[in-house]
């Protein structure tokens, strides 16, 4: 079974509410940003690529204030349902290393970042969308 090591997480400066498609009180600013660093920092994706997963998620739900029910977890949580499927087993990673110890990483799906033309692509800090995969055939 191969595991990963944890990794530390990474603070970066706080985005601004507009890297987000859904309304969020500071304190939720707060943790989302939490959620992107951890996704960053666990995965080596960029920024952009972490906002635009979040968004693609969760950007049609309405978010309660801080503490909102997500707050109940730690970011890493939410940042690892953003980036794998789950497992044959129906588990999916938490961020938690005691936890994780049953989940064999190598052997784990990820979800596709969404598509380049995706309106969750928000926020741009010279970070691009990743290219599209295939080539758009000429009509």
């Amino acid at each position: 079974m191969t595991n990963e090591p944890p990794t530390p997480l990474t603070r970066r400066a706080p985005l601004q509410r507009s890297a987000f498609m859904m309304r969020l009180d500071d304190g939720m600013l707060e943790y989302f940003g939490e959620i992107v660093d951890a996704a960053v920092t666990r995965f080596g994706i960029s920024r952009a690529e972490a906002v635009a997963r979040v968004n693609e998620r969760y950007g049609h739900l309405e978010i309660s204030p801080y503490p909102d029910l997500m707050g109940h977890e730690m970011p890493e949580f939410w940042a690892y349902g953003l980036y794998y499927k789950p497992d044959a087993q129906g588990r999916r990673p938490t961020g938690d290393e005691e936890s994780d110890t049953v989940i064999d990483f190598a052997a784990l799906e990820r979800w596709p970042a969404p598509p380049p033309d995706s309106p969750a692509w928000t926020y741009a800090s010279g970070d691009q969308p990743p290219p599209d995969p295939l080539p758009r055939q000429q009509t």
